[in-house]
């Protein structure tokens, strides 16, 4: 797992490291075939269940040899846009909507199009978001000032 960033909870899975899931760090498995879903678990930091739930979305589509899920090479590059999409804000829905443009006429350049239209509104919507969110910690600190001041009042 030397991909993954040291931030876990006891409820999120850990993430990866967006320059891994970019193709700009290293890539010790580029040759490989197939994977196993233990390997992608690992490898994403992902859980097992979190695949399966991918997979029954239609967002990745192993081949089955027996009970065994074997993953090809699309479907680990098809993972790591779910979990870019993910870590950028983006629900499964509009994940599958980006890695689908892939398979439509001039498909590669109509992708990074409008994955750099859609990249741009959701970093407006994120800094909107952040600002809407420093003015609620300012105002929470100043409330949480006048509430210990008011108590303190009213216990000395």
């Amino acid at each position: 797992m030397a991909h993954l960033k040291a931030v876990e909870t006891q409820e999120e899975e850990p993430t990866v490291d967006v320059n891994f899931l970019l193709g700009l760090s290293g890539d010790a498995n580029a040759d490989k075939e197939t994977f196993r879903i233990g390997d992608l678990s690992q490898e994403f930091g992902v859980t097992l269940r979190t695949l399966r739930f991918y997979e029954d979305r239609g967002l990745l589509a192993p081949a089955r040899r027996g009970t065994t899920r074997l993953y090809s090479r699309r479907d680990r590059t098809r993972l790591r846009l779910i979990l870019l999409a993910k870590m950028l804000g983006f629900s499964l829905t509009e994940a599958k909507q980006l890695i689908e443009l892939y398979h439509q006429p001039n498909g590669k350049t109509k992708q990074l199009e409008v994955s750099l239209e859609r990249f741009e509104e959701q970093r407006h919507i994120l800094l909107e978001q952040k600002r809407e969110i420093e003015e609620s910690i300012e105002a929470m600190d100043v409330t949480i000032n006048f509430v210990r001041s008011q108590l303190e009042e009213t216990t000395h």
